[in-house]
């Protein structure tokens, strides 16, 4: 029987009802002796974080083992000289550090560089395809403003999978696979969740698609139409605005280049809104210059004029955003000379972030609907973003040289487990499902008689009991409450010959009715609903010798 001291790591005094209701998820999981921060975005995990986060690994390893997956683990480190080709190593994220000849290297915060370097090793021919290899541990990110505790932490424990294909319609097939996986991982912690079209960012790739929960703490925005019920993040929210809407009068620009540098384009969108390069991208076919993104307005045009001897012969595009009246004034153009003919204009694009209340652009029916979120995790479909500068390629059925198709799929484990906590914590404290909970069931009592040690042998379950020299039947419930653990074991002299069952965790089903109705009398099982105005959980009371079948039955729905 493993059994936590309380005097170790656990509260030794009373978390208050105020840190219960307004405290922080990450300040609530310090309290309790899950983790302990040792610097901003860094913390150590204490013996009952340390077996949440385990049992959130299992979920995640036994999909992935029966997706028919390998694992591997990789190095932390990552040679410098792999980032550079990919174009990846200027990056103000990555922990750099150089060893004792001067060799840079990064700590790994994810590792589609390395694997497709050590793959590239194994795939030979057509005939090794498709592969998906992953691995579970722990990656850096050198956070500016470290937030959220393990939500946005420098330190993090991550699964990140990676899938090799001859061409794009495997990897494509792979990719909404995986996607189909990653929702059976979810759907085990038993919270609703929801996927979101979403951006590849610095990733690159083709497709991608997050996963969040719904919360109001997350510092994510999705939008959702009450129409078609398309979900998408702030940077792929397409939208239109209502009729009624007043049209912008004031007006920002926006300038980028195409791909050959040739074509000046100037993004014209209401100076009261966010521009979205996402959207941006879409208007223009993805033929913009992506390296430009941060790159300030003068600074693109005096690229432009560098790299065009004669710009006055040059071709302007100018792409106007569907909420700019007819008659507003442009800004002033920043070329003095230029011929009227080389100007193209592209009219009725959505160019900024959505908001609230306006048309979805999928639909442009329904009203689009903002809700916070926290991610969870994120596929993505990355065509040859990797290898190709990698050079990784396999011989095709034709015995050509083809180069190799990848996908990339993420989620953070230790970042899972932050957002379990956050999303079903309540007033008592934190409410695991049982899938993932420390001990899925706590044994309590105010003395360890006979009857104790009867349960005890009887269990086949590894209970938490707080052992401290203090402790007493009301405070070692209470602990077992705050702690989140579904199921309280209490053994005391009022309910004895029989054993009573005090349900902590949240119902995600109602399995153990049916089961009830068939083994009431045979158990001897009774029980009392919960009494919310008398803040009383539900309990049940059956003999110790059929205690292992109705905890077994009750967790089935925890």
């Amino acid at each position: 029987m493993n059994v936590l001291r309380r005097t170790l790591f656990t509260p030794s005094k009373k978390i208050s009802s105020e840190v219960l209701r307004n405290g922080t998820t990450h300040d609530l999981l310090q309290e309790l002796g899950y983790i302990k921060q040792s610097h901003a975005g860094l913390v150590h995990w204490l013996p009952l974080g340390l077996r949440t986060l385990r049992n959130v690994e299992d979920v995640v390893r036994k999909k992935m083992e029966e997706s028919g997956a390998h694992e591997v683990q990789l190095s932390t480190l990552s040679s410098k000289l792999l980032w550079e080709r990919t174009d990846r190593w200027n990056n103000h994220e990555l922990f750099k550090l150089k060893d004792g000849k001067g060799a840079s290297f990064c700590l790994s915060p994810t590792c589609e560089e390395e694997m497709t370097w050590l793959m590239k090793g194994y795939l030979q021919s057509y005939k090794d395809l498709p592969l998906i290899v992953y691995q579970i541990t722990r990656k850096y990110r050198d956070e500016l403003r470290p937030r959220g505790g393990l939500l946005r932490g420098r330190e993090f424990l991550m699964k990140d999978a990676y899938s090799f294909h001859l061409d794009s319609s495997d990897a494509i097939k792979t990719f909404h696979k995986m996607n189909d996986i990653y929702s059976g991982i979810l759907k085990e912690f038993r919270l609703p969740f929801v996927s979101a079209v979403a951006d590849c960012a610095n990733m690159g790739g083709e497709m991608s698609k997050e996963y969040h929960y719904l919360s109001d703490g997350g510092e994510d925005v999705l939008y959702t139409c009450d129409s078609c019920a398309h979900v998408s993040n702030i940077e792929k929210c397409s939208s239109m605005p209502i009729e009624s809407a007043q049209m912008a009068s004031d007006v920002n620009v926006r300038y980028a280049l195409n791909q050959e540098h040739d074509v000046l384009i100037c993004f014209y969108y209401p100076a009261k809104r966010i521009f979205n390069w996402n959207l941006a991208l879409d208007a223009l076919e993805n033929d913009i210059d992506r390296s430009l993104k941060n790159v300030p307005n003068d600074k693109v045009i005096e690229i432009f004029l560098k790299q065009n001897e004669d710009p006055i012969f040059s071709s302007i595009v100018r792409v106007m955003d569907t909420r700019l009246s007819p008659r507003c004034n442009l800004p002033e153009f920043p070329l003095k000379q230029y011929l009227k003919n080389n100007f193209s204009q592209l009219n009725g694009y959505t160019l900024v972030d959505a908001e609230e209340g306006e048309l979805c652009g999928e639909c442009g029916k329904g009203t689009l609907k903002a809700s916070k979120s926290i991610e969870l995790c994120h596929t993505f479909y990355l065509g040859r973003r990797y290898s190709e500068p990698l050079n990784a390629t396999i011989r095709s059925t034709n015995n050509d040289k083809v180069t190799i198709e990848m996908g990339s799929y993420g989620i953070g484990i230790s970042r899972l487990l932050a957002a379990v906590a956050q999303v079903s914590k309540d007033h008592l404290g934190l409410c695991w499902p049982s899938t993932i909970a420390p001990y899925k069931i706590s044994l309590n009592y105010a003395q360890d008689d006979e009857n104790v040690k009867t349960v005890k042998n009887l269990l086949r379950f590894d209970p938490f009991i707080d052992t401290s020299a203090s402790a007493t039947l009301g405070t070692r419930l209470q602990l077992s409450q705050q702690l989140g653990i579904p199921l309280s074991v209490i053994v005391g002299k009022k309910s004895w010959p029989k054993v009573e069952i005090e349900v902590r965790g949240k119902r995600f089903s109602n399995l153990w009715i049916q089961h009830h109705a068939k083994s009431a009398m045979q158990y001897s099982w009774d029980y009392i609903p919960a009494n919310p105005a008398e803040h009383s959980l539900e309990k049940h009371h059956c003999l110790p010798e059929h205690l292992n079948d109705v905890l077994t039955i009750l967790l089935q729905d925890l």
